[in-house]
């Protein structure tokens, strides 16, 4: 039986990030693997949703070339090599993770991984052991008993990335972060798409605001856009799909040639031997400590798995934290009230901390300020105007309590809000910190300055 110091079961971006900075800790470590190195994150979501969602921006720049004074007499797509290049993303980034691998002299052990007691790992009938198992198996797409996927006419997010012919209509069913990005896609690359959402706003954990200058944008892009209504049956029988939409107003049949159903995931923990080490689980989620630590000494869980935010950045800093404290490093806790979310449609949206909702709940006399990108100089040249950032302050202290962007590039301006929140940054200290002149991120500065009546261009 092969012996080491940490064994990780799965290597998405909570398992292989965990997996190396065990090795960089001086720590023997393997890492079990069924399908692809990466996991979902690298091979089926993150990265080559990315890829698809850059040809889409592509295409689109090209549509409306004219408006750069550029003309473009002849263009067009090719729907297939689109999709050839997103895998050819997720590859080479999953080669590099294989890099990674072998350069950290991590073992990567291929097969279905099973847990034992004793802290031990059955994988296909061999046995390993370790003084510690992290576990980080993620999640995969949820279905919903009225709407069962076939992987043709009714799919997930596996097959809206490998589709092999382009549909001419599609339904998505949710409004979260894969419904949204897939919606834009799909639009921008001619498909005729219908978003449906249960409640009563697209994007609904955001703050309002955003929620509804998104809501305005998909229209204005041509998406047909149904809140409050939800998907009661599909019938699958013709050559199309129909579905029943339950609205305020009735129900109503939508023909198209593919549902895709994105309403959340679920996380892969049966079969793992859970049940059998004892380790406790409460509503599909493995229950841990501040230090990921599970019930069962020597047993941890990370990620998708456990009650935290199902985010790839999430996994990677549980990670890391859990094999820091591991090896006996004095660890922080992660604050969960500081976790960044994006999501990559067009426009991009990406908030950290309370909405401005969230924070009058809570009992704060706030400050909120707010620039539009249609005053940035930036924005403008881009082309970019839609959107706006957003900030939520303490009046009593000038504690950052939230911060919600949407426009081109928000995803990448964030970490700005992220990291003055994380150091205790004051309104007035982002507002005294001289921004790059023209850029997008000066409407940070300029939503605080809002927020104090201090705002000079708007």
């Amino acid at each position: 039986m092969s012996k080491y110091d940490v064994i990780v079961l799965g290597s998405g971006p909570g398992g292989y990030v965990t997996a190396i900075r065990a090795s960089q800790l001086g720590l023997k470590t393997a890492v079990v693997e069924k399908e692809s190195l990466g996991g979902v994150c690298l091979n089926w979501g993150c990265i080559p949703t990315k890829a698809l969602l850059k040809s889409a921006q592509v295409f689109d720049y090209l549509k409306h070339a004219s408006d750069y004074g550029l003309t473009v007499n002849e263009y067009d797509k090719d729907f297939t090599k689109v999709v050839e290049r997103s895998r050819g993303v997720a590859e080479g980034m999953s080669n590099g993770v294989k890099f990674l691998m072998k350069k950290n002299k991590i073992d990567v052990i291929e097969g279905f991984g099973k847990l034992k007691a004793g802290k031990k790992i059955d994988v296909d009938g061999k046995e390993y052991s370790a003084d510690h198992i992290v576990i980080a198996t993620g999640a995969r797409s949820r279905e919903l008993p009225n709407l069962p996927q076939d992987g043709k006419k009714v799919i997930g997010y596996r097959e809206a990335m490998t589709l092999k012919k382009q549909p001419k209509s599609m339904i998505v069913v949710g409004s979260g972060a894969i419904g949204v990005e897939f919606a834009h896609f799909y639009n921008a690359m001619g498909t005729e798409v219908t978003i449906v959402e249960y409640l009563p706003n697209l994007v609904p954990l955001e703050d309002l605001d955003v929620s509804k200058q998104f809501e305005r944008s998909f229209k204005k892009a041509g998406i047909k856009v149904m809140t409050n209504s939800s998907v009661e049956k599909v019938d699958t029988s013709g050559k199309t799909v129909k579905a029943t939409v339950k609205t305020k107003k009735g129900e109503e049949i939508i023909e198209a040639d593919i549902v895709l159903s994105a309403v959340g995931i679920v996380t892969n923990i049966e079969g793992i031997g859970l049940e059998d080490v004892g380790i406790v689980t409460d509503k599909g989620k493995v229950m841990v400590n501040d230090f990921y630590q599970t019930n069962i000494p020597g047993y941890y869980a990370i990620g998708d798995i456990t009650p935290g935010p199902a985010l790839a950045h999430v996994a990677s800093a549980e990670g890391i934290t859990c094999v820091e404290k591991i090896a006996g490093m004095n660890v922080e806790a992660i604050d969960y009230g500081n976790i960044p979310g994006c999501t990559y449609a067009t426009p991009e949206i990406a908030s950290v901390g309370m909405t401005e909702q969230q924070a009058k709940d809570a009992g704060y006399d706030i400050k909120v300020g707010k620039f539009p990108f249609s005053a940035s100089g930036k924005a403008s040249a881009a082309g970019t105007k839609d959107g706006f950032v957003k900030v939520i302050f303490d009046a009593k202290y000038g504690e950052w309590l939230g911060c919600h962007m949407i426009g081109a590039g928000v995803t990448d301006m964030i970490a700005e809000a992220v990291l003055g929140r994380k150091l205790e940054t004051t309104g007035h200290e982002v507002l005294k910190t001289i921004h790059p002149h023209p850029t997008m991120s000066e409407a940070v500065m300029e939503a605080v300055a809002d927020a104090y009546d201090e705002v000079i261009h708007l």
